[in-house]
């Protein structure tokens, strides 16, 4: 068991780290409405241009005993459920306290925190981003899972 000390070491970290967190995705946000910006032509139409973040893609944080999943996918194009998502991390010890979902441009971004259910054995976040790489690209390339999972590690 930790000490009090500790807990708020770790808390006051946390918080850091969300901060942080907190500044990347400010900017990311901003970039992405830069990439959306209308603007009018000669004749008064209006011109929209697009995102072109790619998709799908994958990012796991491990920020302590939690969890932060961000999956951006095409709006028309299903190459997930989420169902599976949370299969995936329960499967490698996490259970999901919070999942959301936005959309920007043609693109929906999921954001999904999780708490590692036994903390002393934790959680390996590198498993958890391969499979749901797998999961996610395994439809779009016509590749079976188990081949890119081989083809990942020889890379």
């Amino acid at each position: 068991m930790l000490s009090q000390q500790d807990q708020v070491d770790q808390a006051i970290t946390y918080i850091k780290q969300l901060k942080e967190r907190v500044e990347v995705l400010k900017r990311r946000k901003d970039e992405v409405a830069q990439g959306t910006s209308e603007s009018r032509s000669n004749n008064s139409e209006k011109v929209m241009t697009t995102c072109t973040l790619e998709t799908p893609a994958v990012e796991v944080r491990e920020l302590g005993s939690t969890l932060e999943v961000i999956l951006i996918s095409d709006l028309k194009k299903k190459y997930f459920r989420m169902q599976e998502v949370i299969n995936i991390l329960e499967e490698e010890g996490a259970q999901v306290v919070t999942a959301h979902f936005s959309t920007v441009c043609d693109k929906v971004c999921y954001t999904i925190h999780a708490q590692v259910k036994i903390t002393r054995l934790g959680i390996d976040a590198s498993a958890v981003q391969l499979r749901l790489q797998n999961l996610v690209l395994s439809p779009c390339s016509g590749i079976p899972s188990d081949q890119l999972v081989a083809l990942r590690r020889s890379s």
